[in-house]
This record gives C-alpha cells, structure tokens and sequence, in this order.
C-alpha cells in the first residue's frame, strides 16, 4: 500500500485540479502503517502537495494538510530542516490556519533533533515567521511558536540567535499588535528565563523582563492580574526567586498588598499577589517569608473572613499550601486564636459553601492534619469537633455527587482516623464511624433495602 501511496503521489504531481486523486490519496495514506511509508521515505514526492496548498481552493487544501500530517510523520526531521525549508517558511506566512499549524508542528520535531536544529538556527527567515505567529489572532498556533522558540532557548546557539540578532527587535515589534500578543512574548520570555540563570540573564539584558515587572508594580489593575501570574512562574525556580529579591520585587509585591485596602480595585490583582507569597513560603521557608512580610499572612486572615468567594477561596488555598510543611503548620498554630477563629471559618464554609469551594475547604483541612506533627495536637480536633454540625458533615456520603469531592473529604476523614487522639476528642463511636468510613473506601454505598411483594411481575 505504501507503493501505491508513492504512485498516487506521482499522479497528483501531473493535475491542476486533482480533487479526486487528493481523495483517494487521503484514503491510501491513512491505511497505510507508519513503519511502510518510513520505508517509502526517500520515494515520497512532497514538494507537489506543499505546492496545491498554494491554491485558493478549501477542499483541496483541507485535503492536503491531512495528507502531509500522515506522510511527513514518515520524514527525518533533518530532511525537513534541508530539503523543505522554502516550503516552510511559505506554510508560515499562509492564509489558513491549519496550513501554519500543520508547519509549526513539523518545526517542533526539527527543534527537537539535535541535528536538525542547526538548520534551523542558521535560517533567520524561518525563525523570523516563527516570531510572527506569536501575533495572529489564533491561539494554537501561537502556543505552537511559542513553545518551538522556548526549545530553541534550550542550547547556547539558540539563546545567541534569539537575543544576539535581528530576531529580538522583531519580538518586540510583535509586542505592539495587541496587549494580548504583548502577554504572549512575555509568558516566551518567562518560560525561557526559567531555563537557567544563563537564560534569565540573557532575557534581563533583552530588556523585556524589566518590561514586565514595570507593569506589574504599574498602576493598571488588570495588567497586574496577568503579570503576577507570570512572576510566580519565575518564582518556582531559585535561580528567578533569587533575581526577583535582588531586584526589590519580592518588597514591592508586598508593599502593593499593604495598601491594597485603599484601592478599592485591589479584588483584581490581590488574589494573584496573595497566591505569589503562599507558593514563595513553600519554595523558600513558611517561617521566613512570614516573618519578613508580615502583611501576607495578615491579609491571608482578612481574605478568610471576607464575604466574597473569590477572596475566601484564595485565603482557603493559601492556608492548605502553608500546611503542607511541618514549618508551615507551626507557623499558623504560633498565630494562636486567630488560627482558630480561621479554622472555624473553615469547617463553615466546608459545610455551607459552594461544592467547589467545599473541595477546596476539605483539601486545605486535610493538608493541615497531615503528618502527625499536628494529627497528634488536640487543639485543632477540638475545634473541628466543636464546630457545629462538623462531624455529622465529615460522616455524610450523600453531601458530596462527583469524584472530586469524594476524594477530598476520604482524604480529610483518613486523615482523622489515623490520628492517636480522635478517639478521645471525638468520642470512642464517632471514632469507630471514621474507622468504618476509612474501610469502606471513598465511593461506597450503601444498600438499598427492598421487599418482595407476592404476585408481583
């Protein structure tokens, strides 16, 4: 069959219009296994159907495109990088999506070989239309650019042609077609500083990332919504935390917070800027970053008593990252009553909330008694135990309807029954329920009991 694929493609090769053998192409191709047209590899005329998408017909370039998707799989990635450039860099600047989409995946198995990369590097041309699908208006494709330029970024020469060339203004050019484009260069940039200290030092000197902390201690509220996203993504790394401190960005983040009170937009960027400090506490050290800035964990407890879901949810998430540590947990038990009025808080909204907020309620409930570092401490059974209606909802399988929730509250309820002190807080047959629960396993139900009516069907 792969034979018969190969002399197909000879056929088309010969048409101007040749819908039908496209189409019976198509069928052939498809049938055909992998390994058998790999086999046929070096007999595959390919430059024909790159040329047909070059028409302004639909069908014919629908047609084209999923025939090249089976049949270039069969190709070496560095017989594409030389023998198909042109055809490449043409399927970049084309007027149908699928066509650019279709390239910059066969881009992304080049920049992937360690051999054809090279091809790449050395054709700024190619690499300039990469940059240029950051700015269209379909969002798979410049996913599809951003993530070939970011395995560029991976080795020296790819750092140097991004940042040493021409390729640098025409990033910056794409920045200027819209403030959703401007976000996609950074979240480029970002995922390359990531990389190594040598990859963050080469973006800082492009100028792009002091662009974009510029913008997130800016006066624009949104725009700091969608920067402090980014920033928590370099934070993930020591190299980026390090760099971030350095600069007085870790201060500035936190003196935003400070006077977050008085602007009366801060529910746009304060859950972002609440959640930075909360993964920065578990990378670095709870203990530390509280201490340092005091404000956080302020706010985290302001976040929880507040009536809006957004804020309550947030304070909820912070709390169950802190209590992943042992370090954490002494943290929030050194707050005394105000971690318990926290707490409390809690076991209400797990009651009373939303079912999505629920989950999130018994996630961070289940994070803090993990460990016996405080399973084994009383006081905070104490107050689950004392929270009304707490223990009948922990022992309720009818409250939770979907997967997720079961988990969450098996998760909160093994938590309970393998600590040394529930009996004795919780009381010696509530005790054996959550030993009960604990054998049943998460998705149990309980039977049905029916009667047999005489003459019934």
């Amino acid at each position: 069959m792969a034979a018969q694929a190969v002399s197909l493609l000879r056929e088309v090769a010969r048409l101007e219009a040749p819908l039908e053998e496209l189409r019976a192409l198509q069928s052939v191709v498809q049938a055909v296994p992998l390994h058998e047209l790999r086999e046929q590899a070096a007999e595959l005329r390919l430059r024909p159907l790159f040329s047909l998408l070059n028409q302004n017909n639909r069908e014919q370039t629908a047609l084209c495109v999923s025939i090249l998707e089976r049949l270039l799989q069969a190709v070496e990635p560095i017989h594409l990088a030389r023998n198909l450039r042109l055809d490449l860099q043409r399927g970049l600047t084309h007027p149908d999506d699928s066509v650019k989409t279709l390239t910059l995946s066969q881009i992304g198995r080049i920049v992937e070989d360690s051999e054809a990369v090279t091809e790449v590097l050395s054709n700024a041309e190619l690499l300039r239309q990469v940059v240029c699908c950051i700015g269209g208006e379909n969002l798979s494709v410049a996913k599809a650019a951003i993530k070939s330029l970011s395995r560029i970024s991976l080795t020296q020469a790819g750092l140097e042609a991004l940042f040493e060339s021409n390729l640098l203004d025409d990033l910056k050019n794409v920045m200027k077609t819209n403030d959703v484009v401007r976000y996609r260069v950074y979240e480029l940039i970002i995922d390359i500083s990531s990389v190594s200290s040598e990859s963050l030092n080469y973006c800082t000197t492009s100028g792009l990332v002091t662009q974009l902390l510029r913008e997130l201690t800016g006066e624009d509220v949104l725009v700091r919504a969608t920067c402090i996203e980014m920033v928590t993504s370099l934070a993930y790394t020591h190299h980026g935390r390090q760099y971030l401190a350095q600069e007085g960005v870790i201060d500035q983040i936190s003196n935003i917070i400070v006077g977050a009170d008085s602007d009366p937009f801060s529910g746009f960027y304060l859950p972002g800027f609440v959640k930075f400090f909360g993964n920065l506490a578990v990378m670095d050290s709870p203990q530390q970053i509280c201490e340092r800035y005091p404000v956080f964990l302020e706010k985290v407890f302001a976040m929880a008593d507040s009536q809006d879901p957004t804020m309550i949810g947030v304070a909820v998430d912070t709390v169950g990252i802190l209590g992943s540590s042992v370090e954490g947990k002494q943290v929030l038990q050194k707050t005394g009553t105000r971690f318990e009025r926290l707490l409390t808080r809690i076991g209400y909204q797990a009651k009373n909330a939303s079912t999505e907020l629920k989950i999130r309620c018994l996630d961070a409930v289940s994070s803090l008694l993990y460990l016996s570092a405080i399973a084994n401490q009383p006081w905070a059974q104490k107050l689950m135990f004392n929270s009304p209606g707490f223990v009948e909802f922990v022992m309720d399988r009818s409250v939770e309807h979907d997967k997720t929730s079961k988990d969450a509250k098996y998760e909160l309820v093994k938590a309970l029954a393998n600590s040394k002190t529930v009996a004795e807080i919780f009381g010696n047959s509530n005790y054996l329920r959550l030993r009960t629960y604990l054998s049943e396993g998460p998705y149990y139900v309980k039977p049905v009991a029916t009667t047999a009516v005489e003459g019934a069907d």
